[in-house]
Order: C-alpha cells, then structure tokens, then sequence
C-alpha cells in the first residue's frame, strides 16, 4: 500500500475526497460511477472555457490550441503504449464504441461478430445492432458466473476464421473483474487474422496499466470521468487498420479524419493532466526516468493499493470485521479473485440492496446499487438476483475509510 505521506500527497491532489460538495463529509466508494477528478482538471478546463479562438486560424492563440491537442494525442499514445493509429475524441466513450463497432461491421467483408456476455452493454448493445444491420451472425461467448470473468478459453470453442469483428470487455464495472485483454486477442489472431478487435477499456483504465503493442488490438475506448479526468467526452485509440477503413466524415475532407466538428481544446489539455499526474505519481513509488516506465510504475502502486483495500474490506483489518464474517453475505466473483480490479460487489440474503445503500449513506459512506436492467442484468439474472451493492475503490481511498465502511455494515447487516 502507499505510506501515509504518499498517500496524503495523493489524495491532496484531487477534489471532494473527504467530502462531498453538497451533503458534507463522506466516504466516496462510488467510482466506478465516476471518479474524482484531479484539481489540476477542474484549472486546466476553466482556463481553455474561456479561450475565444478556435483550432485552425492564422493567429498565435490558435496555433497554441493545436500544440495543446497534439501534446494530449502524444500523451495519450504513451499512456496506452499504442503503436501507430490516431486517438480522437467525441462525446462519450460510449459513443466512441458505438463508432469503432460500426464502422468495422459496416465496412469489412462478411463474417460473423463475436463479444461476450460480461460486457457493458456500451459494446454489447453495439455489437448486436450491427451485426443485424449488415447481415452478420453476432456469437455471445457465455462468461464464467463463479469467477465473474470471460478467458481465452470461453472464447477459443466459438472462434471461426471468418470472424470479422470482435469485442473484448477490458474490466467488468458490475463485477470487478479484469480480463485478459492480450491472451484473448491472440487466440482470435491465431483463428482470424484478419478479425478488427474493439476493446471496452472504459472500467479498467482507472485500475492499472494498459499496453497496447502488447494486446494487438484495433481500438481502444476510455470515458475520462472515470480516470480522474471530467464529464462531456470520451476518448479512443483506433489503429491504423481501423482508421482507414470507410467511416463517417465530411465530403472533400481530409480522408483519414474520425473527428466530427471543432473538438474541445479543454478536453484534450485534461488527459495531458491525468497523464502528467500518473507520471508524478510513478516517480513517487519508484526510480524511473523514463515516462513510459514511470507510467507503469504508478499502474503497479495503483492496482496493489486497491488490492490491499479490497482484501480489507473482504477480510477486515485490525479490529474491524470483513464483509465475508457476516451472515448471508454474497460476493459476486468470489471473495478470493486474483482478477479484481477496486472493485467488490455483494448481497446479503435477507437484507434489500436498497437498504444497505441507504443506510450507508446515512453513515457517512457512498456506494452505489446495481439492478438487473439493461446495465447489470447480464451479470446478475445468471446468478438470480435482482440487484446488488457495489464498493467500488480508487488509489486515493485508504485504509480507514475501508474501516469506516466495516463498522456500517456491522450496523446495517441483519
């Protein structure tokens, strides 16, 4: 876990940590929803709101705007080490899913589309209205319920050389559970080499390192409110496979253009802020020079110091008792899951999911319900539960707000 100077130093650079805006202090274990967002962010996006000049014109303050995106694409390329392609922006992550999957499925040869039933409907929903609109077979590879997860394995019986485009969730946001990202791309590659692999990055980028070179993948999706970055766009990686391929644009256009319309400058100076402060935060924890190495240093601190959260909050720590000592109590994935990501998702038999937040929240504590709708029912109607309380951490959560949430739940448990 980070020392208490380190973490201090962490939790000093965000907004609201202690305390929320408009009810007054809490503990936020609702990032999944949202994280909090660096103070360098809220800065940066006031100073670019009020900048009167657009990209593109001959006069310096134009000029300076599209340094500010081209230093973003840079930064960002580093942080997911993407080889090649292009990152753009546009009004979600969400939207940036919808774009990739439609544009492969309406733009390459036939062939079936391949996803999984642990997806966030942002890819899964997507996959399924265009594989129908252009005449494609969609093949669901069932999830594992025990474990929360998908693996190559679940993929491998349903891959056929024809496949064409393929979905792959980063992490789940219902159940916490991370997926191999790379070893599932690869047993589609050694199948269907051709297949354009799209990724739903969008839980998992908060929670530890991404490597791009490494997973051979054709897109890449993150919505930055839940990397520490602010509501209003989203962002993606597209390879340069992907980028070429026919997709929307303006007639007469520079062809290899995915954005659409004057982009917001602020947006792309803020993920230039997430990278900076990933980069100071590497340089915390370890003795790397080199960015990218940095970079993986602080997606190393990130993921162990969430892990040490998450085991405390499933197991207890000093004097306060786990969520696994109380009676009834079920945890989505299991309590002992090496692919958890900040995250924990439980029940308690006998005791309304509604309740249990409610009570929370009257106890200083927010955390979050998910239902078996459109958003969680993939997750929760295999396991025949109509909803469930969601903890999601961050790195900037500690020890005792984990302690806080215990003694609650010793309140609140029937």
């Amino acid at each position: 876990m980070f020392d208490s100077a380190t973490l201090s130093a962490i939790r000093d650079r965000f907004a609201h940590v202690a305390a929320c805006p408009i009810t007054g202090p809490r503990v936020f274990f609702e990032n999944a929803g949202g994280a909090l967002t660096l103070k360098s962010v809220v800065d940066t996006t006031a100073t670019f709101a009020a900048i009167p000049d657009n990209q593109g014109r001959a006069n310096p303050a134009s000029a300076h705007l599209v340094q500010v995106i081209a230093k973003a694409r840079d930064d960002v390329k580093l942080l997911l080490n993407a080889p090649g392609g292009q990152v753009i922006v546009g009004e979600s992550g969400t939207e940036m899913l919808y774009r990739m999957i439609r544009s492969a499925c309406m733009a390459t040869t036939a062939g079936p589309v391949i996803g999984s039933t642990l997806e966030h409907p942002a890819s899964r929903s997507a996959a399924r209205l265009w594989a129908d609109r252009s005449g494609r077979e969609y093949i669901a590879v069932a999830h594992d319920d025990a474990t929360g997860t998908v693996t190559a394995d679940h993929y491998r019986p349903h891959l056929r050389p024809d496949l064409a485009v393929a979905t792959i969730i980063h992490t789940s946001p219902v159940t916490g559970m991370g997926v191999d990202v790379a070893g599932i791309a690869a047993a589609i590659r050694e199948t269907a080499p051709r297949c354009l692999i799209i990724v739903d990055g969008i839980q998992h980028a908060a929670h530890g390192g991404i490597d791009l070179a490494a997973a051979g993948v054709d897109g890449y999706a993150i919505s930055p409110y839940k990397m520490f970055s602010r509501h209003g766009y989203g962002v993606a990686w597209i390879s340069d496979r992907l980028a070429a391929l026919p997709h929307e644009a303006l007639v007469g256009g520079p062809a290899e253009n995915w954005e659409l319309g004057t982009r917001d400058t602020g947006a792309y100076a803020t993920l230039s802020d997430v990278v900076a402060y990933l980069d100071w935060l590497g340089a915390q924890v370890s003795d790397e020079t080199a960015p990218r190495a940095r970079l993986e240093a602080a997606a190393g601190a990130i993921h162990a110091h969430e892990h040490a959260l998450c085991d405390a909050m499933l197991h207890g720590t000093g004097n306060h008792a786990g969520l696994t000592t109380l009676p009834g109590v079920q945890i989505v994935g299991g309590a002992d899951n090496p692919a958890r990501e900040g995250l924990v998702s439980f029940w308690i038999e006998g005791a309304a999911s509604a309740d249990i937040v409610a009570g929370l929240e009257a106890r200083g504590v927010r955390v979050h319900i998910r239902k078996a709708d459109h958003y969680s029912g993939n997750i929760l109607d295999p396991l025949c539960q109509s909803d469930c309380v969601r903890v999601s951490l961050a790195h900037y959560n500690s020890l005792d707000e984990v302690a806080q949430f215990l003694d609650a739940m010793q309140d609140i448990a029937p």
